[in-house]
């Protein structure tokens, strides 16, 4: 079975059952790892999506994040308006590796940027890397089979 009809059921049995956490919206669902973890993604690879985020949400499952595709290496940056979870930014080079990770509360307009020309963020609950010993340098699995950027 492939990874994304793998990665679609996925999403499918946890929007049955996740209180809607995932069922706010219809964006597809990557398989992403990071040394032991398994990361189940929501891709943000249209505009609209990538504008859009995780606004709205109240609360979002152990291991789960979203991850942007952007069309172009750059330093892209992040901010948290109308966001209500506290979430950490990984930024990520188009090879998959970790170029740096930011904190970021809910509801501020604070700028979080690549300290390096990234092509994705991922975003996951606050503290995520961190507590897994994860850091810049760490190569992540998966980004290569994620869609470029509409």
């Amino acid at each position: 079975m492939s990874g994304w009809i793998r990665a679609w059921i996925v999403a499918l049995l946890l929007c049955s059952g996740s209180g809607g956490a995932l069922a706010q919206t219809a964006l597809p669902v990557a398989e992403l790892g990071a040394g032991m973890y398994r990361i189940a993604a929501e891709v943000a690879d249209t505009f609209q999506a990538r504008q859009r985020g995780l606004m709205q949400r109240r609360s979002m499952p152990p291991n789960h994040g979203m991850v942007f595709v952007f069309p172009e290496d750059a330093i892209h940056c992040m901010w948290m308006k109308n966001t209500y979870l506290p979430l950490s930014v990984a930024f990520i080079d188009g090879d998959g590796r970790l170029i740096n990770i930011a904190d970021m509360q809910p509801q501020t307009e604070d700028s979080h940027c690549a300290a390096a020309p990234a092509r994705f963020a991922l975003e996951m609950n606050l503290g995520w890397f961190a507590e897994r010993g994860i850091g810049p340098g760490a190569l992540l699995r998966g980004f290569e089979r994620l869609p470029p950027a509409r």
